[in-house]
């Protein structure tokens, strides 16, 4: 716990970033190429902890590079056209840090996945195996020759699966709802920057249409092996929802050949074995959860008008999602990524500078409350 010892007001005449993620990494380029000095405050040791501590190994960026980069910091025209994730930020900077932050006023808020998303399953304190999150998983080395439940069918969860099967591991994935599987790459250019070209020209449904008639032609019906399609097409479920589809790369070859089996949703689990929601129970030795993450703002921010205390996310959408009031912007909560991210930081410091300019007292005069956190 904290002592009224370890609390400490400045006065900090510049705009406050909260996280030093890539959305508050580009937010703090922006503004110095505008000529905006700013205070970035990290709760880790070190710039994107999210990319360097809680990334697997073999974990790839399914976009092109162009749609990944930050601003101001393009890939090298010799780097892969598309990124690993030790190539998004390849030099890691030693930061000044306390052990801890907490609250501000009129600042700049970033990043939507701080926080891992732990399922609420009955029985879970009853299993006698491990159960880690995606975040703690590095590589398949260490289950080798067991049999491993992973839960989730996002990307993560389809690559890990295909990663355990690289180490002779026998995994499963749960498959709770409808989930859009595309080919990562259609006529040799990826799936992705095709669709944003496609957009251009034609309305989303259209693209949609066309996206789901290619992946019948190169992926085949997925329904026979258990993987629904949602009603909505991809492009517009990601538009209206987030839900991003899966790209697949490689997986569904293993789930054909029976290297992988889909199970439906869990309904319990037991010391050994998991309860599915069909009625059939197996043995499992390892779970790996790849459930995702979640805006943790509601914890920390003590704000709900321009932060909904449901998901953590702006109530207006994307995108009008980033700017509040009070001098409080939001970087990076629009779920596109790391392309999103840019289109925010540019959009706040384009506001803050003319701000900034006019020098009003809002910016000049800016009050933090930093709290040292104690083991």
């Amino acid at each position: 716990m904290a002592t009224s010892s370890s609390l400490k007001r400045e006065w900090v005449p510049v705009p406050i970033i909260v996280g030093a993620g890539p959305s508050g990494l580009a937010t703090a380029a922006c503004l110095k190429e505008r000529g905006v000095p700013g205070l970035i405050l990290e709760r880790a040791d070190c710039i994107a902890s999210l990319w360097r501590h809680k990334t697997y190994d073999r974990l790839r960026l399914h976009l092109p590079k162009r749609y990944c980069e930050l601003p101001l910091m393009p890939f090298p025209r010799i780097s892969q056209t598309i990124p690993r994730n030790n190539s998004l930020f390849p030099t890691w900077s030693p930061m000044q840090h306390g052990s801890g932050w907490t609250g501000f006023q009129q600042d700049v808020a970033t990043g939507e996945n701080a926080e891992e998303v732990l399922p609420r399953i009955e029985g879970i304190s009853e299993f006698i195996g491990p159960i880690v999150h995606t975040s703690n998983y590095k590589s398949g080395e260490g289950f080798r020759g067991k049999k491993v439940l992973v839960v989730g069918c996002g990307n993560s969860g389809m690559e890990v699966c295909l990663d355990l099967c690289n180490y002779d591991a026998q995994p499963s994935i749960v498959v709770r709802d409808s989930v859009h599987v595309l080919p990562q790459e259609i006529f040799g250019r990826s799936t992705f920057g095709l669709s944003m070209w496609l957009l251009k020209w034609f309305p989303m449904r259209v693209v949609d249409h066309f996206l789901l008639l290619m992946s019948r032609l190169m992926l085949g019906n997925i329904a026979r092996l258990g993987l629904t399609r949602p009603k909505l097409g991809p492009l517009e479920l990601k538009s209206l929802t987030g839900k991003t589809p899966v790209l697949d790369v490689g997986t569904l070859d293993k789930i054909r050949r029976g290297s992988i089996k889909v199970c439906k949703g869990i309904k319990r689990l037991k010391r050994q074995s998991v309860e599915f929601v069909d009625g059939r129970v197996e043995n499992f030795d390892a779970i790996i959860l790849a459930t995702g993450y979640k805006s943790n703002v509601p914890t920390w921010l003590k704000e709900d008008k321009f932060f909904s205390e449901k998901d953590g996310f702006p109530r207006k959408p994307y995108p009008f999602g980033w700017k509040g009031e009070n001098g409080l912007y939001a970087v990076g909560f629009t779920k596109r990524g790391l392309l999103g991210t840019s289109l925010d930081a540019r959009r706040i410091a384009q506001d803050i500078e003319q701000q900034w300019k006019d020098r009003p007292s809002n910016l000049r005069h800016h009050i933090i409350e930093i709290k040292a956190f104690r083991d």
